[in-house]
């Protein structure tokens, strides 16, 4: 019988391997995941590679509910299962882009080897399995669950809250005007404040003080009328005209 390499060297396993390229389908036993994820043509390609992926990602997490393994090993695992679930969401926009299955809705759960359902993602840094007991991780999940301390008092109301209180009234569209209802409770205002402008002591003229120029010599300031404007812009083109000369 032939070895695999004679095989491998073959005329037509070498036309197999050149069709199934065209074609856009690999071994991927054999062939090492691409990183450059965005340069992948065929929807077929992506879909084996997030398979892959998620087979990785179904070991790791059943890897790290390990009691043996140390923390410096959980927290390696960890790290590595928040870079393939950031490939897999790489791949799943890929797929998206070239037309394919839209996997981000809803799909693709992955599941460890106790058929445990693992929630998938790629927004933020994620801690699996005993990744959670870690010192100094423990105790951020424990102040997330810890009840705050203004519970039983009075809240502050949110920003959303606020938004639902706000109707039509809020921005005029109310029936105010068109029922008088608005315009009896203005001319009212009005009135009020007309007679409190009307009951207070009147200023006279004689109290009044003209303010002096700057001069300095008390002498109040003048408006000037148009006459006097006339007669400084003639003096004015008169000075020119003997400057010139």
């Amino acid at each position: 019988m032939a070895r695999n390499a004679e095989k491998a060297q073959s005329m037509l396993f070498r036309f197999r391997a050149q069709q199934a390229s065209d074609l856009g389908i690999l071994s991927i036993n054999q062939t090492r995941r691409p990183k450059a994820i965005s340069t992948q043509t065929h929807i077929p390609t992506c879909e084996r590679w997030r398979g892959q992926v998620l087979k990785e990602i179904s070991r790791k997490i059943t890897k790290i509910q390990d009691p043996a393994l140390s923390d410096y090993q959980i927290r390696d695992i960890n790290d590595e299962l928040n870079k393939l679930f950031r490939e897999k969401w790489q791949w799943e926009v890929r797929i998206k882009e070239l037309g394919g299955p839209n996997y981000m809705r809803g799909g693709g759960r992955v599941v460890d080897e106790e058929g445990r359902v693992v929630e998938g993602g790629g927004k933020g840094y994620r801690y699996f399995g005993r990744a959670k007991e870690l010192p100094g991780v423990k105790e951020l999940f424990e102040a997330a669950t810890r009840k705050p301390a203004h519970e039983g008092k009075e809240r502050d109301t949110t920003r959303g809250e606020l938004r639902m209180r706000v109707d039509a009234g809020y921005y005029g569209y109310n029936l105010d005007e068109e029922d008088g209802a608005l315009l009896a409770y203005e001319t009212g205002k009005e009135r009020e404040a007309f007679e409190a402008l009307m009951t207070e002591d009147v200023v006279s003229a004689a109290d009044w003080e003209a303010l002096p120029g700057d001069s300095g010599d008390g002498v109040p300031w003048r408006l000037p009328s148009a006459e006097d404007v006339e007669t400084e812009l003639l003096e004015r083109r008169k000075r020119k005209l003997l400057d010139k000369l």
